[in-house]
């Protein structure tokens, strides 16, 4: 099949952009999607002559492309709700000052639309951030009038985002995940028409955080198979511990206690193979960009296993009909 299997760079933020491109085109990866807090700075591209270059000739220079700037961090800043840990995510400077943080954090996405123009690339991998989560369990009660104040302080926050990424052509794909303001079916849809379904706003489409949540994720892919305008390969293993709930009671990922762990792909409970069959059925050429997270495995034999795992998954649709030789005329 046509569609590349890359690899997101945030996991391996402790490596420098050659090491990491080393790495990922001796296993065999294609491209890279590359994490703003990780390998590719946004201020430096816009402000350093120079450096943009050298980013494209790196990845050149291992026969590697770059399909997706992925701004998670700066994402969660514009519509989160501030806590001491939303610290780590913005300049240091900025520390414990919510709305210096939420302005720092709105203009940089913005500028982060520019720099992924810069880099040739039409894709901005992302996450919202809420101010609902804290709500998600409705005691005390939330009331409608809540939810819906929650859903305008986003539409409020990122359209003015969204404009500048039309201006410089660039699709916003959300990872639909838990502390967004859209982590599930439902909310998804109320996200979508909260904008309107402004064509500015897909998805980054990530079955590990559908199904621990028990969220068919073939469903999830084929209704809204419009919308995807990216792919995280990430799988996620449901744990047999009668005594675990899936709230994570408070544990590290990785401990074997919890109800359910994230997984180097192919050793969890998502079904790639129906997950490849759908993109088939839609069209779906763009990459495939494992995300390595598993705390119970190491690294690089997880980033090798995984693209060996979807490498061999990444099939194409049949041409022809397996019945087709049985018409008699």
């Amino acid at each position: 099949m046509s569609r590349p299997i890359t690899l997101a760079s945030g996991q391996f933020g402790d490596m420098s952009l050659e090491a990491l491109c080393s790495l990922a085109e001796s296993i065999g990866y294609e491209g890279l999607e590359l994490a703003t807090h990780a390998h590719f700075n946004v201020q430096r591209a816009l402000d350093e002559k120079g450096y943009v270059e050298y980013v494209q000739a790196t990845l050149r220079e291992h026969h590697l492309s770059c399909y997706a700037i992925s701004a998670h961090l700066t994402g969660q800043c514009v519509g989160d709700v501030w806590d001491p840990r939303l610290d780590n995510f913005a300049p240091s400077a900025l520390s414990g000052q919510p709305d210096k943080i939420r302005e720092w954090a709105v203009e940089e996405m913005k500028r982060t639309a520019k720099a992924a123009h810069l880099m040739g690339v039409q894709v901005i991998t992302c996450f919202t951030g809420s101010p609902l989560w804290a709500w998600w369990y409705s005691y005390p009660q939330t009331t409608k009038e809540m939810i819906e104040e929650g859903y305008q302080r986003i539409y409020d926050l990122w359209s003015p985002i969204f404009d500048v990424f039309d201006e410089y052509g660039i699709k916003f794909a959300l990872e639909v995940h838990p502390t967004e303001i859209a982590f599930d079916y439902y909310t998804t849809e109320a996200l979508l028409d909260t904008f309107s379904r402004r064509p500015t706003l897909g998805i980054n489409y990530d079955p590990s955080h559908l199904v621990w949540q028990g969220v068919n994720e073939l469903t999830y892919l084929r209704d809204f198979s419009d919308r995807i305008y990216h792919v995280h390969i990430k799988d996620v293993k449901m744990n047999q511990n009668e005594r675990a709930g899936i709230l994570g009671s408070h544990l590290e990922f990785g401990d074997t206690r919890r109800k359910w762990n994230f997984v180097s792909v192919g050793h969890g409970d998502v079904d790639f193979d129906g997950i490849i069959r759908e993109l088939n059925q839609m069209g779906y050429e763009g990459p495939l960009s494992v995300e390595w997270e598993d705390s119970g495995m190491e690294r690089e034999t997880g980033a090798r296993e995984s693209y060996e795992y979807i490498r061999k998954m990444n099939f194409s649709p049949s041409g022809i009909a397996f019945d087709a030789a049985l018409k008699t005329e």
